[in-house]
């Protein structure tokens, strides 16, 4: 997917870096990047997050260091009842290099090497962390510095996993950008209805030839490949909130057969669905 640019500089002014909360409805499907590091804390919402070539469901909780150029977005659940609410601090690699020739700083040095492909924490975040992320919009000079330092500090010490594959190699720039957005936020949409390479072509004025060529270049996926990403994260979320048969949330979610989506669902998962099901309830 072409992601758009994201001018952070403006944004930042005079300031070293920016912090800040976000509040609003839901997340709308943004496909971009910066050349800055973001760490994007999710404080309340859920739905999938897409880095690079991982597409992953999120919820509240979900920490993500991304690093420069990487093309990420969050996107909400098709109902998101009292909104959603993220912290988000972004920063230059000109001011974190100030810091990096310290002997004190390898630890965060690898952190951030790791964060190229974007990394996001597993395990048991402390609440203290957390609580400091929240404030660090509110802080200001030199406490404000020292005070994400120590955040990042204290992410090199937490286990993490690699989001992007170490192939991934993003398209940048404003061509095409239109299209493939347009693309993603139609299949978004309209991901439990009856989706076809025509239907998606013509949106975008391409022979299913061309349509086919082209999104495989942008994203790395073919388009039935991201099409069932996008269901079987929609199938994910039911399988844990709702007490429907497989077979229901599977028709329910664009799945024509029950065989084609076992097969998917194993491939894209590495278990059956009951048993994804009877894991993730435990």
């Amino acid at each position: 997917m072409k992601p758009l640019l994201e001018d952070i500089k403006a944004k930042k002014g005079h300031h070293s870096f920016v912090a800040f909360i976000v509040n609003q409805p839901r997340f709308n499907f943004f496909w971009h990047y910066h050349p800055e590091y973001e760490l994007t804390l999710i404080l309340k919402g859920s739905g999938r997050r897409l880095v690079g070539d991982s597409h992953e469901n999120f919820k509240s909780g979900d920490l993500v260091l991304i690093g420069p150029g990487l093309p990420h977005t969050w996107v909400s659940d098709v109902s998101q009842k009292g909104g959603v609410a993220a912290v988000v601090v972004q920063f230059s690699v000109n001011f974190i290099e100030r810091f990096s020739e310290l002997t004190e700083f390898s630890a965060i040095n690898k952190l951030l090497s790791r964060a190229v492909h974007g990394i996001t924490f597993k395990g048991k975040k402390s609440a203290a962390l957390f609580q400091e992320l929240k404030l660090l919009p509110d802080k200001i000079d030199v406490e404000k510095i020292t005070n994400l330092l120590h955040i990042l500090n204290e992410l090199s010490k937490l286990k993490s996993l690699s989001l992007a594959s170490s192939f991934y190699q993003p398209l940048k720039g404003k061509e095409n950008e239109n299209r493939i957005n347009k693309v993603c936020q139609y299949v978004q949409k309209h991901a439990t209805e009856k989706l076809s390479i025509h239907k998606a072509a013509a949106l975008i004025h391409l022979s299913p030839g061309a349509f086919c060529k082209f999104f495989k270049r942008i994203s790395g996926k073919t388009f039935s490949d991201y099409v069932n990403d996008i269901r079987i994260a929609n199938v994910c979320n039911q399988l844990i909130a709702t007490d429907k048969q497989v077979a229901e949330i599977a028709y329910d979610n664009g799945f024509e057969t029950l065989t084609y989506f076992n097969r998917v669902f194993l491939k894209k998962k590495g278990v059956h669905p009951r048993k994804y099901r009877e894991i993730k309830l435990l």
